[in-house]
């Protein structure tokens, strides 16, 4: 068992991993974004959950508006971008299976 209190910082943070998974946070600013029409995850499926702010995700070309409460799944191989359209910043959750990093 493996219990871990979650305070999302800027940027993108590992909080915590095991052979089969891996849990980071990532805060993206006002007007910022990650990834991108490069970005993908080749062997690893990313659930990214929005704690806080609005945003925007590209997966595969296709976009998806998104806010507090909206749980995203990014399959293995899909690129991907993360933008932050709100004014506060963009707080999430996200797991990767298996790691990624």
């Amino acid at each position: 068992m493996n219990k871990i209190q979650i305070t999302p910082e800027s940027g993108f943070r590992v909080l915590s991993s095991t052979s089969r998974s891996q849990v980071a946070t990532m805060v993206i600013p006002p007007g910022g974004s990650t990834g991108g029409p490069n970005n993908k995850h080749a062997a690893s499926d990313q659930w990214l959950y929005v704690l806080s702010g609005e945003g925007e995700a590209t997966v595969n070309g296709k976009e998806i508006r998104f806010h507090p409460g909206t749980l995203l799944l990014i399959e293995s191989g899909e690129t991907h971008e993360i933008r932050n359209l709100g004014n506060e910043p963009l707080e999430t959750l996200n797991i990767y299976a298996p790691p990624a990093y």
